[in-house]
């Protein structure tokens, strides 16, 4: 399935992606379970351990770089 410059995005050529979508009840690809272990960047099926990417982390723009900022960067009080 290769994706020519200026040919439009087919998602129906794209097949069967399954996913972990967050506020809903997601049913495991590989044994139909419903009990998951949720990461940061997949969920993992806690019987069989399948694992899904999470439909949320899969939408986020990976063009610009992760940045992680610590929560109090703008306090100058460190304790001693």
């Amino acid at each position: 399935m290769p994706i020519m410059s200026g040919e439009s995005w087919k998602l129906y050529e794209r097949g069967y992606h399954a996913v972990y979508r967050e506020h809903e009840v997601n049913h495991c690809p590989g044994c139909g379970r419903t009990h998951w272990i949720i990461g940061r960047v997949s969920a993992e099926c806690a019987f069989c351990t399948t694992a899904l990417p999470l439909a949320e982390a899969s939408m986020r723009s990976h063009n610009a770089p992760v940045i992680i900022q610590h929560k109090n960067r703008d306090s100058h009080a460190w304790a001693a």
